[in-house]
């Protein structure tokens, strides 16, 4: 836009005359100004409504916090790597003290190395046969469980080889093959004469039997199994008191059966009753 200002004859009343020009000559003003939009003479002005512009910003390995993390690391680093040296050096200065601990024997110390040789060397057999013992690869599996069930029956039931045959191969009990039963009685480790022992200590106690009738009861083919010789063994081994073992089959015979007085006596010295003696039965009735 340009203003001109008017002309005319020079006002008297100025005492500075004309401004800036000729004497007589009217001044000329002329001023630009920038159109919105448009440049103007101080640069190009951010358009209407556009964001102003944002300071570019720092790559992060420039940042404060990456660096101090970094210098954390490193310090991590050379500590490991220190602490790890020096426990190495202890644990090698220890192992080397050891080894000359265990090599250098005391002054005066005789070591005898084939009686060392020889002593690691009986430890072994020993190990081996220990192993051969609880298992033998050459004996088919079924036979070495009935070798086991056998010494069980035998450690806990008394039982005679008869008896231990018979419990194996039964079809209510363990159901062996005759081979593996004939291999586990002809194997186990077993003193009969002892199981027949406890097995007439048994009776005693508990069904307060006569000593024939303790015979009779281990050698039957329904009762104990044993072998004569093991049954006699037994009874002549065994300490008992027949007297009272008559007088409670006695009480039994008087509590159950209601008895009189010789009807008890015939059946504790009947062969087909208790089997004891005459003295026996009579220190039992004089005792009910």
């Amino acid at each position: 836009m340009t203003t001109t200002p008017p002309t005319g004859p020079q006002d008297q009343s100025n005492p500075y005359g004309a401004p800036y020009g000729a004497p007589g000559q009217p001044m000329q003003t002329t001023q630009q100004f920038a159109q919105p939009g448009q440049p103007s003479q101080f640069g190009q002005p951010a358009p209407y409504g556009a964001p102003a512009p944002q300071e570019p910003k720092k790559p992060f390995y420039k940042r404060v916090w990456f660096i101090i993390l970094a210098v954390l690391v490193v310090i991590g680093i050379i500590a490991a790597a220190t602490g790890g040296s020096d426990d190495d050096k202890d644990s090698s200065d220890a192992a080397s003290s050891n080894n000359n601990a265990v090599s250098a024997p005391d002054a005066g110390e005789q070591v005898d190395a084939p009686a060392a040789e020889a002593a690691d060397a009986e430890d072994a057999g020993d190990t081996g046969s220990d192993d051969s013992a609880g298992s033998d690869d050459s004996v088919p599996a079924d036979f070495q469980s009935a070798l086991r069930s056998a010494k069980r029956y035998s450690d806990t039931m008394h039982m005679s080889k008869a008896g231990l045959y018979e419990q194996l191969t039964s079809e209510y009990a363990d159901k062996f093959s005759p081979e593996a039963a004939q291999y586990a009685v002809d194997n186990v480790d077993a003193d009969w004469n002892e199981n027949a022992l406890k097995s007439a200590e048994s009776y005693s106690e508990t069904m307060h039997m006569s000593k024939v009738g303790i015979y009779d009861q281990l050698t039957s083919e329904y009762g104990g199994q044993f072998l004569p010789e093991e049954a006699q063994y037994a009874v002549d081994t065994m300490t008992a008191d027949w007297n009272n073992n008559a007088l409670e089959s006695a009480r039994s015979y008087q509590d159950t059966m209601d008895m009189s007085p010789e009807g008890i006596r015939d059946q504790l010295t009947s062969e087909y009753g208790g089997q004891f003696t005459q003295e026996e039965a009579d220190y039992a009735i004089a005792n009910l």
